[in-house]
């Protein structure tokens, strides 16, 4: 790996998580602060363009030069699973287990739903 590699997945990394901190912005203003939307929006739309840019640019195109970009630096940047299990502790902690389940069956089950939709969707452009 060069170190023009690690540069390009640094400044995919800074571009994700700038993304990340827009979309919980915004999540927080549209939907309030009493659940994490911000990051199970992330996580749910971070695993559609994995799913739409593995099969484009693997599968597809098989050409893998932008994936480290695209892939490991902006959605690695992007999703957060590591957000995901301290907003679930933190649910947990403030009394609210149900919600902690839900949170992570939904963003779990609607991660990989929107993953195999953008596979999906990719496969069909022809």
């Amino acid at each position: 790996m060069g170190r023009m590699t690690i540069l390009w997945v640094a400044i995919g990394g800074a571009i994700g998580s700038a993304l990340r901190y827009l979309t919980s912005l915004a999540a927080l203003r549209l939907l309030g602060a009493g659940f994490p939307w911000g990051t199970a929006i992330v996580n749910v739309a971070g695993s559609f363009a994995m799913g739409l840019l593995a099969v484009l640019l693997l599968e597809k195109a098989g050409d893998a030069r932008l994936s480290p970009f695209l892939m490991t630096g902006i959605l690695g940047g992007f999703t957060t699973f590591s957000a995901f299990s301290l907003d679930t502790v933190r649910l947990v902690e403030s009394g609210q287990p149900v919600s902690a389940v839900y949170y992570i069956a939904g963003s779990v089950a609607l991660s990989i739903a929107a993953l195999m939709l953008g596979m999906g969707i990719a496969r069909s452009w022809a």
